[in-house]
């Protein structure tokens, strides 16, 4: 607590020279004193930094209310919620008051009435910042009442006062958030006629409460979020409503895997045992970074929608946990993430995807699916030659030796259950695999080269030059031709997809 924090009383507050400026000044001057100090600011919010940032701190020297559109899981409320930190530390009230009366610049009754009647003598509290926030989520069964305020008869009858005295209101949240930052989340779901009753405050300023001959000159920083999503499906913004949010922002999606992985690694949740136990490749965390970009242009998917960043963070916990799972049943003291794996981040992805009808058809985990395939493929690209290219061209295919392996009858069965030592003994039966990985990236570890190994599987099927069958709780490689397997899985194979997921 700092030393202006003991000052107790109007007088002392008057002698020590402390000067009130409203809660949009504080932002703005504290923000200036930021910048000077090349201090980044709104920690934690990544790949924003050359975008929305910039814009936002613009909006804030402009002392503007601030509306951020965009799609779900863009940290839009996170924002919010940091540019708490752009108050001071501390600011005065008038001892008692509801509204948190500046002493300087009283607003309601008990703020007058304390001053008048005790002058320099008035009791006088301090208050943290991290109190001047408040938060509501647009439904549409807010009222004005609960926004704004009411009558409350039972106080003018506790206190015997006449529906006419100003003490008889139940100041609703707006007016209790006086001199803070007040946010509504999903604005486009409040009903119109309460989207009208925040014009007053927005333009003039103040509020009117059932026709009383109220001003109350509220000192707020406003802050909406809103989904382009909800202008159709579920509501919209009023136009005059819009019109008077000086600032409209724009939030969007990671544009890069490197950014969106970095998000899903200050986000993500695992336990010190997990961290110390479980081994997870960068290519693996590129991978689950890689299925969000996936979703994202996907037929199946409702663009509109959006796919969240909480997607990544729920299927890398999950993809942790799965690895984890099968090192305690097998009795292990450490594993490493595999591609097998990502069938337990299936769960993490279907309740997180809007499907297009399309998608309806297909199913969720049939879809989730193709998500991973897709990512496979695309990343294969990065790490190994092109195996429709190499196909094609005169020079000797890397992949030829493997692929004629499983020509001769062979097949590899990978269960998500399989003990370290079957893993391995199961990938090095596979002709040229391990030769065409060593010979493509050396100085890996043993585990890395194990889990590169198993890549090249999946990466060869999903260009169509091995048979990939789903299992129950994994998968079965084989010849594409001559297969003792199913290309694709059958409806057995879906219904039992679709029972677990």
């Amino acid at each position: 607590m700092t030393d202006k924090t003991t000052i107790k009383t109007l007088g002392e507050l008057k002698k020590s020279g402390y000067k009130s400026r409203s809660v949009k000044d504080e932002l703005r001057q504290n923000l200036i004193a930021q910048l000077q100090k090349k201090e980044g600011g709104f920690e934690g919010i990544i790949g924003f930094e050359d975008t929305v940032i910039p814009d936002l701190q613009t909006a804030i020297l402009s002392r503007h209310n601030i509306l951020l559109l965009g799609l779900r899981g863009q940290a839009k409320t996170r924002i919010a919620r940091l540019m708490v930190n752009l108050l001071d530390e501390y600011i005065p009230y008038i001892e008692g008051s509801e509204l948190f009366d500046d002493p300087f610049n009283p607003i309601s009754w008990y703020g007058h009435n304390e001053i008048q009647t005790k002058g320099d003598t008035t009791p006088i509290a301090w208050l943290h910042r991290s109190e001047r926030y408040t938060e509501k989520l647009a439904t549409p069964d807010v009222t004005v009442a609960d926004l704004i305020g009411d009558v409350d008869p039972i106080k003018a009858a506790t206190m015997k006062l006449h529906y006419s005295d100003e003490r008889v209101i139940h100041f609703g949240l707006i007016p209790r958030a006086h001199r803070g930052i007040f946010v509504i989340n999903e604005l486009p779901d409040l009903q119109a006629r309460i989207q009208v009753a925040l014009f007053n405050i927005l333009q003039e300023k103040d509020i009117q409460i059932r026709g009383f001959k109220l001003r109350l000159p509220l000192d707020l920083q406003f802050v909406f979020t809103a989904n382009p999503e909800d202008y159709t499906n579920r509501g919209s913004i009023v136009t005059p409503l819009k019109d008077r949010i000086e600032s409209q922002i724009l939030t969007h999606y990671p544009r890069s895997i490197e950014v969106s992985r970095k998000i899903t690694q200050q986000e993500a949740i695992l336990s010190d045992e997990q961290k110390s136990a479980v081994e997870v490749d960068g290519l693996v965390k590129d991978l689950i970074e890689q299925i969000s970009f996936e979703a994202r242009n996907s037929e199946y998917i409702d663009k509109k929608s959006g796919v969240s960043a909480r997607l990544t963070i729920s299927a890398y916990e999950n993809l942790v946990s799965n690895a984890e799972r099968r090192m305690i049943i097998n009795g292990e003291s450490s594993t490493f993430v595999r591609i097998t794996d990502f069938l337990g981040v299936i769960p993490a992805i279907t309740g997180k995807i809007e499907l297009v009808y399309e998608g309806e058809l297909e199913g969720p985990a049939k879809v989730a699916n193709m998500l991973i395939g897709k990512a496979v493929k695309t990343l294969l690209l990065k790490f190994f030659p092109d195996p429709e290219k190499v196909k094609k061209s005169k020079t000797p295919n890397p992949y030829a030796e493997i692929i004629n392996w499983f020509g001769d009858a062979n097949t590899v069965l990978l269960d998500d259950n399989l003990p370290f030592e079957e893993y391995k003994k199961s990938l090095n039966s596979v002709n040229g695999l391990r030769d065409l990985v060593k010979k493509l990236h050396s100085g890996l570890t043993a585990n890395q080269q194990l889990l590169l190994m198993e890549f090249v599987l999946h990466g060869l099927a999903e260009f169509s030059q091995l048979n990939k069958g789903f299992l129950d709780n994994g998968f079965a490689f084989s010849d594409m031709f001559n297969s003792l397997f199913n290309l694709e899985p059958d409806e057995d194979d879906l219904d039992i997809d679709d029972d677990r997921y």
